[in-house]
């Protein structure tokens, strides 16, 4: 690996290391329907999207929920002794990539086949927070503030 590369990964790593996230893999569930629900979400506070997810009719808002309280469970992880009400947690990223699709044949008329497709998806969501992003920039702005003078 190169230089540059390497150096490109290690900023990459550096940037996620603030985001807390959780990703359902495979999720049976067609991408057009999921993105529909990942809409309503996102950039809502956490609390909110929770209470729109629980209350939503669509099946596919009870698996986002779920996902979402696990990526909660992932920030509290990593900020242990913070409490939840006072990070300010929002939704920062939500994303539906297509998964497999499953191909399989449905009896047509006059020995035919249709064929069906079964397709899945890969869910992501990114949480971030107001109050540990502000605390960084102060913590970032100070320390440029010091090296200048």
């Amino acid at each position: 690996m190169g230089k540059r590369k390497r150096d490109r990964a290690t900023a990459i790593k550096e940037a996620k290391k603030g985001e807390y996230r959780a990703v359902l893999r495979n999720d049976p569930v067609s991408p057009r329907k999921m993105r529909l629900v990942a809409d309503m979400i996102r950039g809502l506070d956490v609390n909110r999207a929770l209470d729109i997810l629980k209350y939503s009719n669509k099946e596919a808002s009870r698996r986002v929920e779920k996902l979402v309280l696990s990526a909660i469970a992932n920030w509290q992880e990593k900020n242990e002794g913070v409490r939840l009400e006072d990070s300010q947690l929002y939704v920062k990223e939500v994303y539906v990539n297509a998964g497999r699709t499953l191909k399989r044949l449905r009896p047509a008329p006059q020995g035919r086949a249709y064929r069906v497709r079964k397709r899945s998806n890969h869910i992501t969501v990114v949480l971030d927070s107001f109050v540990l992003s502000e605390n960084v920039t102060e913590e970032t702005e100070n320390a440029e503030n010091t090296n200048i003078e």
